[in-house]
């Protein structure tokens, strides 16, 4: 194998193209937009870093350590645990291992019963002695399940894991898969919940550059009308032109994947969401710091981001940003949401006033995630199921996250050099 085409320039066709390049192999890397990244964008608007929808890195993850240089990154951290909000009340629940301050708060919490507590940190244990990938392969049960057989409360399920979780899957209801929340939940309790201070789009942009440097060529504004094989090489269509390779690689988003390949099993059933961000003076102290906040009561929104609490460098001086999550496609206009979130903040902060609260911006993602309910991972299509010399990259090889798409990358490569 000397010449692979990687079609697509997002988390999962970057890392391929690094690992071919690095293994000698001439690649070039097509895409589509003018920048490379995929779903992980940013953009600034008067001032402020926003990224696409409310995204965070989690440093345990194993493709991400292997992948990436953190200190590069200037990465900051949100602190574990959460504010759980409803009408008139908030309060702390936190991992006390992994943030001792949080100790006296966590134990007074209400929202959760104390064996509730007590069994976090048992299946803490649990947890930390299964390898990750093992926990990806217990795949028998929905979140809701699992909870319930290791005896949490409906409290637990309803005040804590609902949004939390719900925030992680965009599933509320906690019917995805327990594979993912127990990965997650390891991944949660080992390492830090992060963004770079330049914004998420620093991942991508920092892969291109290891990529580049092994000698990849990434082009942009490349769009990719067709891909085929004839056991023999590929022909890579363009539009413009025609390129022919030894084997393709498709990294796409998975419906134009399905549509390039024909591979009927890439999953195209999406999870959606709406974030919005908003920009609040720096002299309203919301007292919560750098903890996510989560809607106990109901889903309008599901949670609020203290992103520059977190990450200074995301707003500018004398402002705050926040951003502000709402699960599934939402009818309502920005405006409409955004009041609903002004309202939600008032109730949960009675004792200041949010009519200076300005939206910036609203991301409608339409495909934020694959659906991945119980047993998803059997039904997935393998990096070589397309015919030919021609390979998948993507999370929907894995599963939907930032590791899963870094993985598929790496094993979309290896697949491609190894045949």
């Amino acid at each position: 194998m000397t010449e692979v085409a990687v079609v697509g320039g997002g988390l999962a066709g970057l890392v391929a193209a690094r690992t071919l390049a690095d293994r000698g192999v001439d690649v070039t890397l097509l895409e589509r937009e003018a920048s490379v990244g995929g779903r992980v964008q940013t953009r600034e608007v008067e001032g402020f870093t926003l990224d696409r929808g409310f995204q965070v890195m989690f440093t345990s993850y194993p493709a991400v350590k292997r992948e990436l240089d953190f200190g590069a990154l200037n990465l900051r951290s949100f602190t574990p645990g959460a504010t759980l909000a409803r009408p008139g009340e908030r309060s702390t629940l936190s991992d006390p291992l992994a943030d001792p301050g949080s100790f006296p708060a966590t134990v007074f919490n209400r929202e959760v019963t104390t064996r509730d507590k007590l069994r976090v940190l048992s299946l803490r244990r649990e947890l930390a002695k299964q390898s990750p990938d093992a926990l990806l392969r217990e795949d028998d049960a929905t979140i809701t399940e699992f909870l319930r057989e290791r005896g949490f409360s409906q409290r637990f399920v309803e005040n804590f894991a609902a949004p939390f979780y719900g925030g992680i899957t965009l599933d509320r209801s906690l019917t995805t898969s327990a594979a993912v929340f127990a990965y997650t939940f390891r991944m949660l309790a080992s390492g830090r919940t992060v963004v770079p201070a330049e914004g998420m789009a620093a991942i991508p942009r920092q892969l291109a550059g290891k990529a580049t440097a092994a000698g990849a060529t990434v082009e942009t504004d490349t769009e990719v009308t067709a891909v085929e094989s004839d056991g023999g090489g590929v022909t890579v269509e363009t539009g413009t032109e025609t390129l022919t390779a030894d084997a393709a690689i498709v990294a796409t988003d998975p419906p134009t994947a399905k549509e390039l390949t024909g591979v009927e099993s890439i999953p195209t059933t999406a999870r959606s969401c709406v974030t919005q961000h908003f920009r609040l003076p720096s002299t309203q102290d919301l007292r919560t710091g750098k903890r996510l906040v989560l809607n106990a009561a109901d889903d309008r929104p599901n949670q609020v981001a203290p992103m520059s609490a977190a990450a200074p460098e995301y707003a500018p001086q004398g402002a705050q940003l926040l951003s502000a999550t709402f699960l599934g496609q939402q009818d309502a206009s920005d405006d409409e949401l955004a009041a609903e979130v002004r309202d939600t903040l008032a109730s949960w902060y009675p004792e200041n006033q949010f009519g200076n609260l300005e939206l910036l911006a609203t991301d409608r993602i339409e495909f934020a995630q694959f659906d991945q309910p119980r047993g998803f991972r059997e039904t997935l299509p393998a990096v070589d199921d397309p015919a030919g010399d021609v390979y998948l990259a993507g999370d929907y090889t894995e599963w939907s996250s930032i590791q899963g798409a870094m993985e598929s990358g790496r094993n979309a490569a290896l697949a491609a050099v190894e045949k």
